[in-house]
């Protein structure tokens, strides 16, 4: 029998394979890729829902991630002068200046998996926002081909600039510093299994997939 607190675990692990199925599929690409706001709509609801505390700072800090992603992306896209020149494609959905307003809930998913999994290590606070930067540069590693293919965004020059990493590892620190400071409840299992399925899909999809 499956126990109630698992029932978020296997959502996650089951939408991301048959999610990984459908973009590797020919014939059902397209359907895939249409429904992906949907799939990064539920995957944010069953961490908020699993994570969640009654407390108002899960909010306010959902609040600050969700707009200084989105702020920092609009700045980024409008001006090429933190990630380097690049456009967004169809993929993430309605857009407001150029931006998809879903982009902020990946960077919230992204930071807020991550910094659960380093709660757990008790580091300092500039350890854990270098560590936290750090993967999250390795996870836009695996994510990049895989967004230039289904329409996520493209770069204008062609190629992934060096400028892309960088700004993706400041932007990342500083959130993390967000995170440490900030008093809500941290641990949540299910924004562990919900990451390493984001790693193992995109894996997955640039071994078969690109």
């Amino acid at each position: 029998m499956v126990r109630k607190k698992h029932i978020p675990h296997l959502i996650i692990v089951l939408f991301h394979i048959v999610g990984l199925y459908g973009f590797l599929t020919p014939e059902l690409t397209s359907l895939f890729i249409k429904l992906v706001p949907f799939h990064l709509l539920l995957m944010l609801f069953i961490l908020m829902f699993s994570g969640y505390d009654k407390s108002v700072n899960i909010i306010v800090f959902a609040g600050i991630v969700y707009l200084a992603g989105f702020l920092i992306e609009v700045a980024g896209v409008n001006t090429s002068l933190i990630f380097g020149e690049y456009s967004y494609g169809n993929t993430l959905g309605v857009k407001l200046w150029n931006t998809p307003l879903l982009i902020g809930v990946n960077w919230l998913i992204l930071v807020y998996s991550t910094g659960i999994l380093l709660e757990k290590y008790h580091l300092n606070r500039f350890v854990f926002a270098f560590t936290g930067a750090v993967i999250l540069v390795f996870i836009d590693f695996l994510i990049e081909p895989v967004a230039v293919k289904y329409d996520y965004w493209s770069w204008s020059l062609g190629s992934i600039p060096i400028q892309n990493y960088v700004g993706w590892f400041v932007v990342s620190f500083c959130m993390f510093l967000v995170f440490y400071t900030m008093n809500f409840k941290k641990q949540n299992s299910a924004s562990t299994v919900l990451l390493i399925a984001q790693v193992c899909f995109f894996m997955a999809l640039n071994i078969w997939g690109t």
